[in-house]
């Protein structure tokens, strides 16, 4: 009898996994078909546990992809619109070779258009969904936002993408979602929170382009990511906009999106601040907003939850006072300062905002007008200062949002030295990670007085119950010596009230004598403890624990590092201090 095995790489992972080589075959694609049709769907690459059993014993690294992703790609319409453009690209090359311009302008006219809204259903069913991929999507579109007119990305995409993300920040405006703001190299970065999903993106400084060489940069990659994102954010944009009861698309009285527009930069950017500045129609006055209306919170019966009930209070009592952190206030911008994160982050919280009218379109009121309480200046100095406001540098702006409070102006006068500007999104409370002073003190201001005064309470805490201990051993004792005694009066046979007698002196408390330890010797014990309790680590888990051991000892060389370069910036400064000092004391003596 004949026992047939299976035969190999038929079944496991050589059976799951396929080659992207093969699987351009099988679609019957080209490589940037395949590729467009992978972003669009949102099918990558995977990493098989056995790379060798995946490529069925073949040498090298290749780029694998699961079999049943391709299967699903098989039956996407989306594929004979891809071969239709394929032939149409073919047709028109043929009739430009032969000059025959009558034909390429009829097969010009029949452009085959890709249509992908029901990709975008298919990958975000709910609007929730949507929501927790937005990160990627409002970061390129804003990136996109800023392109001039290039070889492969097209000129309505760009325009597009300014439209969608002005429409985007004026949902933001509405629904007073903004909650953190910061400012780094790579540009502004936000957070918002809509329907309990925060969203973060950034948004690039308002520099001139700088062309970059194919090596650099896909452009034609990045444009096909973009294609998809522009439908899922007009998705987004019309659910936001009726979720507020607002009118969508808006229309912006300033804002015009004409091709005049695109050939100055200044003049697009003036007209983008300007809309921002512009409230929304409602679709019915009468009908409030959802974001706006004060939400009462249900109360629970359950004992158990008061605490987590008491720290959802606090944190949604916040939150309603952070939306109305500028109500009220009147803030004009002057010429210098980057006007359009300001003017977003003021209406946010329900600022007014102005700038000078002369200099660009939109301002509401004059700088002049007695009633602006904050005039926002990044100069040293002011010639013309009026005396009822404050004039703060644009860090204010920020760090107050950041601290969901107006902070005092002092430190934020002109010419005066900025506090360190703290970026809200790193989680302070991780451990391991490095903690600046400066937000130490914003954290805790009385740290190190609240340190010293629990190490006293301590002390005096663990000094109390000895002494506390040994008075009630000395009571016990008092009443035993008196049963003893009563009980000699009683018995009067000598021997009987000698061994009492000794008892009683043997029962009285003693002084207890110190134990030094040798804290070296403690150390070395813990570290004999500590390897022992290393060895009983499982095998199959010793690997991810000396990887984790490994990531400790990194963070712990990081914080190190941090620490000590901060302590090289504090020496140099209080060098240069020194040197300033001496030549002032110099200069007075000559």
């Amino acid at each position: 009898m004949v026992v047939i095995g299976k035969k190999k790489y038929k079944s496991g992972e050589g059976a799951q996994f396929i080659t992207r080589k093969s699987a351009l075959k099988k679609l019957q694609l080209s490589l940037n078909d395949f590729r467009k049709l992978c972003i669009l769907k949102g099918i990558y690459p995977r990493e098989p546990r056995n790379r060798k059993r995946a490529q069925q014993g073949k040498s090298g690294i290749k780029i694998l992809y699961h079999k049943k992703d391709i299967q699903f790609l098989m039956h996407e319409p989306i594929i004979w619109k891809l071969r239709d453009y394929k032939i149409f690209n073919r047709k028109v090359g043929r009739a430009k070779a032969l000059k025959d311009f009558a034909e390429m302008k009829r097969y010009l006219s029949n452009h085959p258009t890709i249509k992908i809204d029901h990709i975008v259903k298919e990958r975000y069913p709910t609007f929730i969904d949507a929501l927790r991929d937005l990160d990627d999507c409002l970061t390129l579109c804003f990136l996109f936002s800023t392109f001039p007119s290039m070889p492969h990305i097209p000129r309505d995409q760009s325009v597009l993408c300014r439209r969608l993300t002005i429409e985007f920040l004026h949902a933001v405006i509405a629904a007073k979602a903004l909650r953190k703001v910061f400012v780094s190299i790579k540009g502004y970065y936000y957070q918002a929170e809509i329907k309990g999903q925060l969203i973060t993106w950034i948004v690039p400084h308002n520099f001139s382009f700088e062309p970059q060489s194919k090596a650099e940069v896909d452009f034609r990659m990045m444009s096909t990511f973009v294609e998809f994102y522009i439908i899922m954010l007009g998705f987004v944009n019309y659910r936001l906009y009726h979720t507020l009861n607002l009118y969508y698309p808006p229309k912006f009285n300033s804002i015009g999106y004409q091709e005049k527009d695109l050939v100055d930069e200044e003049a697009f950017v003036s007209e983008k601040v300007a809309a921002l500045n512009v409230p929304l129609i409602s679709l019915d006055p009468t009908i409030q907003n959802a974001e706006d209306e004060d939400l009462e919170m249900d109360e629970f019966t359950n004992e158990t939850d008061e605490a987590k009930l008491e720290a959802i209070r606090i944190e949604a009592e916040k939150k309603k006072k952070l939306k109305s952190l500028f109500k009220g206030l009147k803030f004009f911008i002057n010429r210098e300062v980057p006007r359009e994160p300001l003017v977003f982050m003021l209406r946010c919280f329900g600022g007014e905002v102005s700038w000078e009218k002369l200099l660009f379109v939109g301002a509401t009121f004059d700088e002049n007008d007695e009633t602006i309480t904050h005039h926002i200046v990044d100069r040293p100095s002011m010639e013309k200062q009026y005396i009822s406001r404050y004039y703060v540098q644009p860090q204010w702006v920020f760090d107050s949002i950041n601290n969901r409070e107006l902070l005092p102006v002092e430190k934020y006068l002109i010419g005066c030295i900025l506090p360190p500007h703290l970026s809200p999104f790193t989680d302070s409370r991780m451990d391991q990670t490095y903690i600046p002073p400066e937000e130490r003190a914003m954290m805790d201001p009385e740290f190190k007085l609240n340190a010293d005064e629990s190490e006293e309470e301590s002390e005096e805490e663990d000094e109390k119950p000895e002494e506390c201990a040994s008075n009630e051993d000395e009571e016990e004792v008092k009443e035993k010596e008196k049963e003893v005694k009563e009980d000699v009066e009683d018995e009067p046979s000598e021997e009987i009230e000698k061994e009492r007698v000794k008892k009683t002196k043997a029962m009285k408390v003693k002084a207890g004598e110190l134990m030094k330890v040798n804290p070296w010797e403690k150390s070395q014990q813990e570290k004999q403890e500590y390897r022992l309790r290393e060895k009983m680590v499982k095998k199959k888990h010793r690997n991810l624990y000396k990887s984790m051991m490994k990531g400790r000892e990194e963070r712990a060389k990081e914080i190190w590092l941090l620490r000590k370069k901060r302590r090289n910036i504090e020496k140099a400064e209080k060098e240069k201090r020194k040197e300033i000092k001496k030549m002032n004391k110099k200069n007075l003596t000559a």
